[in-house]
């Protein structure tokens, strides 16, 4: 595979900056990279799309909070926190977890050195990366670079981009969904290089979160493509037709759309991952079973595609994942040998293999958010305004109780709203205050600065980083108590360095 030219204006990046992550001060050579529209994988696929009767997709999710746990509240990886109290719960597994962390550069090189034609894609949070490198296990990320950045392995290994701080979409302060987007970029290319950023062109929401306010959703998928992306994985239930059934085949790729309230449209090609039990799924490697059971191709504007069977899941929580995986995911890779019209495949290699046979991306079945036929029943999007949006969503909610704008993810059964607002109040707030102070900075007018001169300053780094910080899942996700109470000490702190 021919690396892609990095520009030779672009800087070498560094990993850490006054101890912190470099997660932003590069934003227009950031941009300049990831808009890059050159194939990533069909240059060096060594898989030929006509002979592939069906295919599968896994992706490992990887993922530690930042947490205000060391000496005197420093910030440090909830991994080190195991480390470091092994006797507390199932803290004794944290070694278990760092080598999850890293196994997959073991894996890969095995299989390929065998002659076999593995694929995986991963997707590890801005927190967990830094973490690592805070707690002195830079070994990991070492042993990381060998799948990303060599040559030799580029073709089996698709990294995912995400959140920085692993923030769930729809709670997330909308001013803020693109600087999460754009602070792992920053990290991953300091880590990795601009020519393994360039080759990102996936998306994982964390917990699978898809916003379905009309507006929220509209400035996610506008701040995806302007960071390049291309395509996201969705969790099944949590889109529908534009007619408000379930998808029709889960296995092709859908068009996701995106309607505001301004009646501005936009749309991102979306991979669906199917509805189970994620991690049982993906250690026992269902995803290729189910491939196997698929008979046919399917059809797009006639043109005939293999289904693609899409999965994701932690790559580390539970037994099945510590346990299971490892002999699962080999034997697979094993046995396509005997079958090769059923093979694994990355999420862009599959793309980019379908389209090249003359696919158009927008002749993809049109999905949108789960929900959002109800509103659109009620207003039409062409000449919809924010007031009609906002009286169709309040019918609706009083039509129907179960219909809300939290938006959908693999965890549907509780709310990322509802009983926490001592966290969603303060992340608010403290959102509130970065933007009071720094936005009006990146004002076009005389003697005013540009927006990196800014953005690479330690003081906004630092009030970016906490800002980010809070709005980390696992601060609602593990419930009241002493994740709450991280979150309360990170609110002070971020406020008293916005000052």
């Amino acid at each position: 595979m021919t690396p892609t030219a990095a520009p030779i204006h672009l800087p070498v990046l560094d990993e850490l900056i006054d101890g912190l992550p470099n997660i932003s001060g590069w934003e227009d050579a950031l941009e300049s990279v990831t808009n890059q529209q050159t194939p990533v994988f069909l240059p060096a696929t060594n898989l030929k799309i006509g002979a592939v009767k069906s295919a599968f997709a896994i992706a490992l999710h990887m993922h530690q909070p930042t947490i205000p746990a060391g000496w005197n509240g420093a910030l440090i990886n909830n991994l080190q926190q195991m480390f470091e109290h092994p006797n507390d719960g199932d803290n004794h597994n944290a070694e278990v977890f760092a080598w999850c962390y890293s196994r997959m550069a073991d894996f890969i090189p095995e299989l390929v050195a065998q002659g076999h034609n593995p694929r995986v894609m991963l997707d590890y949070s801005g927190n967990l990366l830094w973490g690592l490198r805070q707690m002195g296990r830079g070994d990991i990320l070492d042993h990381l670079k060998r799948i990303t950045c060599d040559l030799t392995y580029q073709p089996y290994v698709e990294w995912l981009g995400t959140m920085w701080g692993h923030a769930v979409v729809p709670s997330t302060p909308i001013p803020d969904i693109k600087l999460h987007i754009q602070a792992w970029q920053h990290h991953f290319a300091a880590i990795f290089g601009w020519d393994a950023i360039a080759r990102v062109k996936g998306f994982s929401p964390p917990e699978m979160h898809l916003p379905n306010h009309p507006d929220t959703l509209y400035e996610f998928i506008k701040a995806l493509k302007e960071c390049g992306y291309r395509w996201m994985i969705v969790q099944e239930h949590s889109v529908e037709t534009l007619t408000g059934e379930p998808l029709g085949d889960k296995h092709l790729p859908h068009r996701l759309m995106a309607r505001n309230s301004q009646g501005e449209t936009t749309s991102l090609t979306v991979l669906i991952k199917t509805q189970g039990s994620d991690t049982k799924l993906v250690a026992q490697m269902q995803p290729y079973y189910e491939a196997k059971s698929q008979s046919s191709q399917r059809s797009i504007s006639g043109i005939s595609v293999p289904p693609l069977v899409t999965q994701i899941s932690d790559g580390e929580n539970g037994g099945v994942m510590m346990n299971e995986f490892p002999p699962a995911f080999k034997k697979v890779w094993y046995e396509m040998g005997h079958d090769p019209s059923v093979v694994g495949m990355t999420g862009t290699e599959y793309l980019e293999l379908i389209e090249a046979t003359g696919v158009n991306p927008e002749d993809y079945p049109a999905c949108q958010p789960v929900g959002q036929h109800q509103i659109w029943q009620r207003v039409s999007p062409e000449s919809a305004t924010p007031a009609t949006v906002e009286a169709a969503i309040a019918d609706a909610k009083q039509a129907n109780s179960n219909f809300h704008m939290e938006g959908s993810s693999w965890t549907s059964h509780m709310s990322w709203v509802q009983g926490y607002e001592n966290v969603l109040t303060p992340m608010n707030q403290l959102s509130a205050r970065f933007h009071e102070k720094f936005d009006p900075l990146f004002t076009n007018q005389p003697n005013h600065p540009d927006q990196t001169s800014v953005t690479r300053t330690a003081e906004y780094r630092q009030a970016l980083l906490y800002n980010l910080l809070l709005q980390t899942s696992c601060f609602r996700y593990w419930g009241q108590g002493t994740w709450t109470d991280h979150a309360r000490s990170l609110f002070e702190k971020g406020m008293e360095t916005i000052g």
